[in-house]
């Protein structure tokens, strides 16, 4: 799960560059999108996405590959300017949470 804080009246701008830009690399390298949420209460100014990964092996290496990507540090240099805090958490999931089919 990954937090980010946007810089206040930047959020559509962050949406926008991810929906164009930073999601067609993340579906291709990354695979497995659980959901992408903005905060409509308590902290605002936040977009809160969520990845599914077989492990935390598969998350590295797939990052990686991600982070070889030229677009992806064209995305960046777009996207990076308007976040204020990013905050990055590994969720395992408990016994009785939905299975979500992992892409290859």
């Amino acid at each position: 799960m990954r937090t980010y804080t946007i810089k206040p009246g930047r959020t559509e701008e962050l949406i926008r560059l991810f929906t164009d830009h930073g999601l067609p690399l993340y579906q291709k390298y990354c695979g497995s999108l659980v959901g992408y949420y903005t905060s409509e209460s308590g902290t605002l100014n936040q977009v809160v996405h969520l990845w599914a990964y077989r492990d935390v092996l598969d998350r590295e290496v797939r990052r990686a590959r991600l982070a070889e990507d030229p677009l992806w540090r064209v995305y960046l240099d777009q996207s990076l300017p308007l976040v204020e805090h990013q905050e990055s958490r590994i969720l395992r999931p408990t016994s009785f949470s939905p299975t979500i089919e992992l892409a290859e």
